[in-house]
């Protein structure tokens, strides 16, 4: 295929991608919430297994939890595959699972309210936990002005319809990940507006720490903003109660040192926000996304190394 015609190749292909999400999404809300959740737990639990990444989520168990049997691992790949299906299905149906709807109850919401009443901007910090476009609803739902950051999808056709999802249920700013997010997220503080960040995946330049006992590397990047604007990391947690009705949980906020050592008050934060991750997963380990490859290489060739 000659290079004139990739581009006019790609862009059908892009198209032809978008229709297929249309109906997707079509069908999904003709369906209504409840249907549509159970739908997506059942193909989560059926094609889920058959995927390359529930090789991924076994070994993240095993170096997560090395004591626990297989039956215990196996109950929890279930249950996670379960869980992302039901996510998946129920991310075209958010403005229907709000705290205003109903379907989700926000413990501490109170925080929210007073976050939203001072306009002293936050940084909202969580993982992905059971459903975590909960967090942002929650956020929204309870009136704070908030800047979310997403990774954009490939075909910019399906991101476009992406982020007009998430404007159905309430979220109008988007900080794309990367450079530019970056300057976003500092000129939306520097504005009053509070920021919400996912802070529990790979990053191989980040702050080298510990997570389940092994070696990680984790973002800077909500810690370096709550120090440079004198500011709380506000963590939040999601869980599932029952088939699409969630508890978002706001945590006590949490105070980063302020010791004069920059770099170093930093790496306390991450640390801190890693406790907090580990701590929300052992509570509730099916619910945590297994099937990224949280570590770094040489901690799975380790493990491979074992025989695991």
């Amino acid at each position: 295929m000659s290079d004139k015609r990739r581009p006019w190749a790609q862009d059908l292909l892009w198209r032809a991608e978008a229709l297929g999400f249309d109906l997707f999404i079509g069908v999904v809300r003709l369906l209504g919430v409840d249907a549509a959740s159970a739908f997506g737990g059942w193909l989560g639990r059926t094609v889920g297994p058959l995927s390359g990444a529930h090789k991924v989520a076994v070994r993240n168990l095993k170096l997560a939890f090395p004591d626990k049997d297989e039956a215990w691992r196996a109950a929890m790949l279930k249950a996670q595959w379960d869980g992302l299906g039901r996510t998946f299905a129920e991310f075209p149906l958010m403005d229907k699972i709000l705290p205003s709807t109903g379907r989700v109850e926000v413990v501490n919401q109170e925080r929210l309210f007073q976050i939203a009443s001072d306009k002293v901007p936050v940084v909202f910090v969580s993982g992905h936990l059971s459903n975590w476009e909960v967090m942002p609803a929650a956020i929204v739902d309870s009136g704070v002005v908030c800047e979310m950051t997403y990774r954009a999808a490939n075909n910019p056709y399906v991101d476009e319809r992406i982020k007009a999802s998430r404007f159905r249920y309430g979220v109008r700013l988007f900080a794309p990940k990367g450079g530019d997010g970056a300057r976003e997220l500092l000129e939306g503080m520097k504005q009053g507006k509070s920021v919400a960040l996912m802070n529990d995946q790979k990053f191989n330049t980040g702050v080298e720490g510990l997570f389940f006992g092994h070696p990680v590397r984790t973002a800077p990047g909500p810690s370096r903003l709550a120090i440079r604007f004198g500011t709380v990391l506000q963590p939040m947690s999601v869980q599932r109660i029952k088939g699409a009705r969630f508890r978002a949980v706001v945590h006590d906020p949490i105070h980063l040192p302020n010791t004069g050592d920059r770099t170093a008050d930093i790496e306390a934060g991450v640390r801190l926000v890693n406790a907090f991750m580990e701590e929300r997963i052992r509570e509730r380990p099916e619910e945590w996304f297994w099937v990224h490859r949280r570590w770094p290489n040489e901690v799975y060739a380790a493990l491979a190394a074992r025989g695991d």
